[in-house]
């Protein structure tokens, strides 16, 4: 709602935020549709350049709905519309919206699985794991600046279950506390986890009763 607001420094902020956040699920989506590399990229930052043109997310705050939906609904009419005219040149006009480096989308997109899984599985999946990003990023920034980096650095392992994870008493080794205080830090950071992921998700829909259901697809994305 911010990003659709009248141009300030907040909308600004907002947007830039929205691209960078979202932009890799789709882009991967493009990747997956049989876009190459260089047409993707150039898809994806003329795509949110079309959202400012057109006023798009202004829309988006009268109707309403899942933001996940509306901007892959969207983006796919905006591909439909590219391939129907044939173009191939670099689109944005005026526009940039992020400087990422060039070669990093691909090479994170060159990692997925080399599955037959189509362009809006892809999608989902990747959506869902920018999401789970955000929400560990936000947790990792609460832990330092309470000074706690350290602390998160080895918890975090036990926090989502990473393959290969220290045992938690290797953790509470390191860190000097016992299991039993180790055990109910996790516990702690998980129940912290779930919140934030909440409201996270609570930022993309507009009926606070869509976030469960809204949580139950990001799961099921996951485990696609």
């Amino acid at each position: 709602m911010a990003a659709g607001s009248e141009v300030s420094q907040e909308s600004i902020a907002a947007l830039e935020s929205l691209c960078r956040a979202y932009w890799y699920p789709l882009y991967a989506y493009t990747r997956r549709r049989g876009f190459g590399a260089h047409d993707a990229e150039d898809l994806v930052q003329g795509f949110f350049a079309r959202l400012i043109e057109k006023e798009m997310l202004n829309r988006l705050q009268r109707e309403g709905g899942r933001f996940r939906s509306f901007l892959l609904g969207c983006y796919s009419h905006f591909l439909s519309d590219e391939q129907d005219r044939a173009r191939r040149k670099k689109r944005g006009g005026d526009y940039q919206m992020i400087s990422l480096d060039a070669e990093l989308p691909e090479r994170r997109y060159l990692l997925e699985p080399a599955d037959p899984v189509d362009a809006e599985k892809v999608f989902e999946r990747r959506w869902a794991l920018t999401v789970l990003d955000k929400v560990l990023a936000t947790l990792q920034g609460e832990l330092e600046k309470q000074g706690k980096a350290r602390f998160f650095e080895h918890l975090q392992a036990l926090l989502v279950g990473e393959p290969g994870a220290k045992r938690q008493a290797e953790v509470a080794t390191i860190l000097g506390l016992s299991e039993g205080a180790v055990s109910v830090a996790v516990h702690r950071l998980r129940k912290r986890y779930r919140q934030l992921l909440r409201e996270e998700i609570a930022q993309t829909v507009q009926q606070v009763q869509d976030v469960d259901d809204e949580m139950q697809h990001l799961l099921a994305a996951l485990r696609s």
